[in-house]
């Protein structure tokens, strides 16, 4: 058998593409892909420094994304996780123990609810929730000794219920009581929670940061470094990871966003205005609009409206407001928002599970708006209006 002076072939093709050179420089960063970690010594192999060993922590793409959304909250660090909905309730198992007490926001999203009555109870954290127009001050004053976090949602992604997110942080941070805010109606750029006080800034990155409804992503975002530490180490122990090329996809959303936000938030506006002189509409819930509920405090602690927003109809059945929808042709009916499509849905099978419940006057529709010309969008929705009338009767 000859001799050889190197590896054999099979050792070659496995070695073979790793160059040393430098990558071209682009305006993205690159997306590795890889579990191993290679590191250069033995000696780092257990290195419990901060050094990354493993895949799943994050490469390129994601510790860019995370600096990216840093400057985009304001925040010393941001953690990253699979969905919009494992932000939040990663960011609550990293704080919480058996034990403790939540007071949470009637308005919060339908799965965050879900999380709570069904598994922070189930591990012994005490649920309460509260009325979204309580004042700060009845708010914190009723907290007990047990309650160890308030989450908020301003506005509601349903009924648009604001709280003022920074008197509720000051008081609560007077009793040593934990703030998060869900922020994805602001998306980290017309509103900054963080900003005003709130421990831990949480958003669905699925929605308006990612923008094209093809990705999945959330983000926490705190100041505090203890804090940024139990989220990390939640991230790490119960095992959520997110890919290079979604980190990467969400990252190019952002680029994007605030131009995306101020199209969505002037259609959202030009629509709503137009929703409220119609006769078939008793009611616009937008903080944006002028006269609206909780207008002042949005004025005060936002920059701008994203195309999010509820409409009250007056009284009819079930089945002129399924005909309503359905006669929607630009409006797609479906969950979730903030792509570049127009969204509408029925909330009434939604507001059944709280506890608090205003009278909207008549069926609760939302609607996002998307990017197409607002002119086209009214007149959808004024077909499926009329249709409405004829079926109300």
């Amino acid at each position: 058998m000859p001799k050889t002076t190197g590896p054999r072939e099979d050792t070659r093709l496995i070695r073979a593409g790793q160059s040393a050179t430098p990558a071209a420089k682009t305006v993205g960063p690159a997306v590795q892909k890889g579990s191993t970690v290679l590191l250069p010594d033995a000696a780092s192999l257990y290195d419990d420094g901060g050094r990354l060993t493993y895949g799943r922590q994050g490469l390129s793409a994601q510790f860019a994304l995370r600096e990216a959304l840093a400057e985009l909250e304001h925040a010393k660090a941001v953690s990253l996780y699979p969905s919009g909905i494992a932000a939040l309730t990663g960011a609550l198992l990293a704080v919480l123990k058996a034990g403790d007490t939540v007071l949470v926001t009637d308005a919060i999203y339908k799965p965050t609810r879900r999380f709570c009555d069904h598994v922070l109870k189930r591990f012994g954290v005490g649920v309460r929730y509260f009325d979204p127009r309580q004042t700060p001050e009845a708010l914190v004053g009723e907290a007990s000794e047990a309650t160890r976090l308030i989450l908020m949602e301003s506005p509601g992604s349903l009924s648009f219920e604001m709280q003022d997110v920074g008197r509720v942080a000051e008081l609560a941070r007077a009793r040593r009581i934990l703030t998060v805010a869900d922020n994805t109606w602001g998306a980290g750029y017309l509103h900054r929670p963080l900003d005003h006080g709130v421990d831990i800034s949480v958003q669905a990155l699925t929605k308006y940061v990612a923008g094209h409804s093809d990705v999945f992503m959330g983000s926490a975002a705190v100041n505090d470094p203890k804090l940024a530490r139990l989220l990390d180490d939640g991230v790490h122990n119960l095992g959520w990871a997110v890919a290079g090329d979604e980190a990467y996809q969400v990252l190019r959303g952002l680029r994007t966003l605030p131009t995306r936000l101020a199209r969505q938030g002037d259609s959202g506006l030009a629509v709503a205005a137009w929703l409220r002189d119609r006769p078939e509409v008793i009611e616009v819930f937008h903080p944006g609009l002028p006269g609206a509920p909780d207008h002042a405090l949005w004025k005060r602690d936002y920059t701008g409206a994203c195309g999010l927003f509820a409409f009250s109809l007056k009284p009819g059945p079930e089945v002129a407001v399924n005909a309503f929808l359905d006669a929607l042709r630009l409006f797609g009916l479906g969950f979730s928002w903030g792509g570049f499509e127009s969204l509408a849905i029925a909330c009434d099978p939604q507001l059944k599970v709280r506890g608090f419940h205003p009278d909207y006057g008549g069926p609760l529709i939302r609607l996002h708006i998307g990017l197409e010309d607002p002119a086209d969008l009214i007149d959808d929705l004024a077909r499926g209006l009329d249709i409405y009338t004829a079926k109300a009767g």
